[in-house]
């Protein structure tokens, strides 16, 4: 697993998708979402909107990212 900091509070899982180069773009984001690819918190997840924030583990292709809040 791997840490990827955000620099808001939180963040679309379509954006950090891209934001950790897990995808190269929206559409790409879009396409592994419906096909039911993307856990968050062990959950399937197919929302590209949906708001995700510190603290959160997002599973796509054999990868595992947590979600760091900004710096204080």
């Amino acid at each position: 697993m791997r840490d990827v900091e955000i620099r808001d509070e939180t963040i679309r899982l379509g954006q950090l998708l891209k934001l950790a180069g897990l995808v190269e773009h929206g559409a790409a984001a879009r396409e592994v979402l419906e096909a039911g690819e993307v856990t968050v918190n062990g959950r399937e997840e197919i929302r590209r909107g949906r708001q995700v924030a510190a603290g959160d583990v997002v599973a796509f292709g054999g990868e595992r990212i947590r979600v760091r809040g900004p710096a204080s």
